[in-house]
């Protein structure tokens, strides 16, 4: 189906911290603006690998559906399955772990992000949909797995409906 991408970035062992305290940026604030504007929000490598994969199974969904808390990244309307995937920095995997090394202005920002997520999964689960989140790191190391774990997905709602 998809190849899977060698490599994988390093995240603290058996659950400790990340080594060291920077917390200062080493770009000026300018420069450090110029390069965030650059980040897109949706149609990002890890979203478009899914997308490709599910589209290569055959399966018809929307993407970015504004009416739906957080806007997944997909959505299957009739299953009531919303589908995000999220970017292992700005949706802060693992942050507890790695946050001590970040400016203040970057934990709040961050952990603003993950309570908005929070609030988002749990609008949506009472709205009666099944939310999956997939991370960054999950699609760079396994896509085919990611996306199998979509297809069983779809394929229980399928037989409870």
């Amino acid at each position: 189906m998809v190849k899977k991408k060698a490599g994988h970035r390093s995240w603290a062992p058996k659950g400790g911290k990340v080594k060291g305290t920077h917390t200062g940026d080493i770009m000026s604030k300018k420069t450090r603006s110029a390069l965030m504007a650059k980040i897109k929000d949706k149609g990002t490598k890890p979203e478009r690998i899914i997308i490709e994969g599910l589209e290569a199974e055959g399966l018809k969904f929307e993407n970015h559906v504004r009416t739906l808390p957080g806007r997944p990244d997909v959505v299957f309307d009739n299953l009531k399955l919303a589908v995000f995937v999220d970017g292992d920095f700005w949706h802060g995997y693992r942050f507890p772990l790695w946050k001590h090394k970040m400016a203040l202005k970057w934990q709040e920002k961050i952990e603003g992000n993950r309570k908005r997520d929070q609030r988002n999964f749990r609008k949506l689960r009472r709205m009666g949909w099944k939310v999956i989140r997939i991370w960054e790191h999950q699609v760079e190391n396994d896509p085919t797995k990611c996306i199998r774990k979509i297809l069983t997905v779809i394929s229980n709602q399928g037989t409870n409906h």
